[in-house]
């Protein structure tokens, strides 16, 4: 029996293996305890890029590894391949050319930052998109039963589908009785995001014309816990992380190893595959995949991040996310109890709901 992978590598092992040297690959952390802390640090990549549990979740009965292993087998996998084949100058199928997409995809929504960055959305947005979610849905219902209509239950979507929503009859003041929805903003409700991209959405990216491009001489290419950019330009020229699928203009690039850059523009014709940058335009890139890291930057190449990245000395900072990670799988299994499963939820009629 396999035993339960609770060290979840956000960015896969055998990617940062490209940077490795002796075994070991050069780590910069952009968040420290105290200025006597290694600036660089040679770290085998089975210790960096991971954290416990990132990806399990309460499942109802016990926890669940099954994110780790299907990112493993269906992204991680065969990417490995691909980019091998990329660094020797092998020539691609058009399934590596899928893999490394899908690869890149991944990378986009699977790390700590892309969780932040979805919790924040979230925050910002969810009550709206419930409260009018919820409205339509009761006016629907209410117009369906004055015309005697006999609404289908709605399917459960997929087996992934792992939304933790609950919904609960409520009377207002004048004893009205209504619906009302919460959604946990938390891992299980970015778990369910993450496999709703890589297993519908992506379906429905743009496709893009990808290449590869070559690093100068002089130059390498870094690598970051947050490794895929999607650089956008705004109308009035200002660069900004998240830029859209299907943006004209957005660029969309991922090293795959310190020489070797996948690449994409939206709406635009690629460069050859194997085409050099410029001193210049490698500059640019090198900067924008150094501007989107979260915590950590992994190089062959030292020269200039610490000067470009300086890092951040907050002991308070540091043993406050220390202190999250650390308490970050009792507290969401904690919630995720609390919320039932989507088959739960489909198994009540609309009837019993009101």
């Amino acid at each position: 029996m396999e035993s339960f992978k609770k060290d979840n590598h956000y960015v896969p092992q055998t990617y940062l293996k490209q940077w490795m040297s002796d075994g070991k690959v050069l780590t910069y952390r952009l968040l420290v305890p105290h200025e006597k802390c290694e600036t660089w640090k040679a770290l085998s990549p089975k210790s960096i890029a991971k954290l416990e549990h990132l990806y399990s979740y309460f499942s109802g009965s016990k926890d669940s590894d099954e994110i780790e292993r299907w990112l493993d087998r269906d992204f991680e996998v065969p990417a490995s391949r691909s980019i091998a084949k990329v660094v020797s100058e092998s020539r691609l199928t058009s399934e590596d050319w899928n893999n490394l997409f899908r690869f890149a995809i991944a990378q986009s929504v699977r790390t700590p930052a892309g969780l932040q960055s979805f919790m924040r959305r979230q925050s910002e947005t969810l009550e709206s998109f419930l409260s009018e979610t919820m409205e339509e849905s009761v006016a629907k219902f209410n117009s369906a039963l004055s015309s005697g209509v006999e609404l289908e239950p709605a399917p459960v979507a997929d087996p992934y589908n792992k939304l933790p929503l609950k919904i609960q009859r409520v009377k207002n003041e004048d004893g009205e009785v209504g619906l009302q929805a919460h959604v946990l903003n938390g891992r299980k409700f970015w778990i369910w995001h993450l496999e709703h991209v890589l297993k519908s959405t992506i379906h429905r990216i743009p496709t893009q014309r990808w290449t590869i491009l070559h690093a100068p001489p002089g130059v390498t290419w870094p690598t970051t816990d947050n490794p895929f950019t999607r650089l956008g330009v705004g109308v009035k020229g200002e660069l900004s992380l998240e830029g859209g699928w299907g943006v004209r203009g957005t660029r969309l690039f991922i090293p795959l190893s310190p020489k070797h850059l996948l690449y994409a523009c939206v709406g635009s014709r690629p460069p050859q595959r194997g085409t050099t940058l410029s001193i210049y335009d490698a500059a640019f890139f090198r900067t924008m995949i150094l501007k989107g890291a979260g915590r950590y930057v992994y190089a062959t190449d030292t020269r200039d991040i610490e000067e470009y990245l300086p890092r951040t000395v907050s002991r308070e900072q540091y043993d406050s996310e220390q202190r999250l990670w650390a308490e970050w799988h009792e507290s969401q299994s904690r919630e995720e109890a609390e919320y039932p499963d989507p088959e739960v939820i489909q198994s009540l009629s609309r009837r019993e709901l009101f």
